[in-house]
């Protein structure tokens, strides 16, 4: 059985989402603030494992044309250094405005700016997870292959 776990990478902060047991929707699991390369690859590792994810699902910020920014650099770069460690696929998706519909989302819940802190970026991970899954099911539902 299939689970993804998905990042939502940032310099200071991770995003994490997974998706419930039949890959129909994603779920915020934390925001993880970053440490050092060492200890965040490790926490990674151990949400893999605790949450049995198959595969990971890693948000790429790349600029509004679709261009590399120096935060897709630097998200690449965390992304290698987990297909070094863990051995299970890893996709990279598109997260263009997942931060910004994440924080207008908790915006109009009426959060302060220190709980928005606290949530936008699982949110936002749970958002990127969210359309990976419905394009896979997509997919499957016309006989396609992701």
């Amino acid at each position: 059985m299939e689970r993804f776990l998905c990042l939502d990478i940032g310099d200071k902060r991770i995003g994490v989402a997974v998706s419930d047991p039949f890959n129909t929707y994603s779920l915020p699991v934390e925001t993880y603030n970053r440490k050092n390369l060492k200890t965040d690859l490790e926490h990674i590792a151990f949400l893999v494992k605790e949450k049995g994810a198959t595969a990971l699902v890693c948000g790429l910020p790349v600029n509004f044309d679709g261009t590399d920014s120096i935060q897709t650099t630097r998200a690449k770069f965390f992304i290698d250094k987990l297909s070094e460690l863990l051995k299970i696929e890893i996709f990279s998706v598109d997260e263009r405005c997942t931060s910004i519909e994440a924080e207008e989302t908790l915006i109009s819940q009426g959060k302060s700016r220190e709980e928005r802190k606290q949530f936008v970026d699982s949110l936002a991970a749970a958002s990127i997870l969210q359309g990976f899954l419905n394009d896979k099911n997509r997919k499957l539902n016309k006989g396609d292959l992701l």
